[in-house]
């Protein structure tokens, strides 16, 4: 399917519904192919990769930093 950047700006919306469907959609600019519509790219989300890569945190890491710790972490 092809559409002049006029057409695309009026019916982005059916366009994006030809593309869901599995589309293919070029936009044309003076009748030359410009760009094409394609499906975004789904993002997965993965909780917990490095779980079986580091080890427990010891219960001193939320302990508060002595003030030579402190000065160390800040630089000085």
């Amino acid at each position: 399917m092809q559409a002049s950047v006029h057409e695309a700006k009026t019916n982005l919306s059916k366009l994006l519904e030809a593309v869901e469907r599995g589309e293919r959609v070029v936009i044309t600019k003076y009748g030359k192919p410009a760009a094409e519509l394609i499906p975004a790219r789904k993002k997965t989300v993965r909780f917990g990769i490095l779980k079986d890569k580091i080890g427990e945190i010891p219960d001193s890491f939320f302990e508060q930093m002595s003030e030579e710790e402190l000065r160390l972490w800040e630089g000085g």
